[in-house]
């Protein structure tokens, strides 16, 4: 049954520590990701949010560009490009789009579609697009999600996204882990439409 997928870029398709050797070289920092204990990382890196958000939008290009995969992402995303939609939804800004484009060439994923909104608020553009499944780091963007749009949520496993979960939002260790438990939903999913209030 072809479902439509919504997934994260950033800390999902990408490792969650792929920004940490960028902010270690310029800030002379050696953080780990095990240092990370919440999304934001201004007190890791210990400098006013203006100077870090002037050096972050100066560097973001490079940064994607020098983003590794995450384990595993591209066997199971090259796996499910011919059974689901592949919707990559990020909050980064739409002028990166040829840039993230281009990465997934890069690095042999296969997307239907990207959507960079600008925003961390992803919940209208799940609406709209009708994703059934969405796949995330950042444990408020996961648990809103669900909340708003009554759909499974895997969260991946980091640091910075401890808090505690609903039971709508599964969290995962990798993405061998969010295969098995999407594989086995597919299966369990009844053919009924799912209706979103817009």
């Amino acid at each position: 049954m072809r479902k439509k997928f919504g997934i994260d870029i950033d800390g999902t398709v990408t490792t969650p520590d792929a920004i940490l050797p960028f902010i270690n070289s310029a800030f002379g920092l050696n953080v780990i990701l095990d240092d990370v204990k919440q999304y934001d990382l201004t007190p890791v890196v210990n400098v006013s949010e203006e100077e870090f958000a002037k050096w972050f939008i100066e560097n973001e290009p490079i940064i994607y560009q020098g983003s590794p995969l995450a384990p595993g992402a591209e066997t199971v995303l090259n796996t499910w490009k011919s059974q689901h939609e592949l919707y990559f939804i990020s909050a980064r800004g739409p002028h990166l789009l040829d840039c993230t484009r281009e990465w997934f060439t890069e690095k042999g994923l296969t997307f239907h579609h990207i959507e960079l909104i600008g925003t961390h608020d992803k919940v209208e553009t799940i609406k709209r697009h009708q994703i059934e499944i969405f796949f995330e780091d950042k444990h408020d963007n996961a648990v809103l999600i669900h909340k708003e749009c009554q759909i499974p949520v895997i969260l991946f496993d980091t640091p910075y996204n401890q808090d505690p979960i609903p039971a709508g939002v599964i969290r995962v260790n990798n993405w061998k882990e969010a295969f098995v438990w999407v594989e086995n939903w597919v299966k369990t999913m009844k053919s009924e439409p799912i209706f979103f209030n817009v």
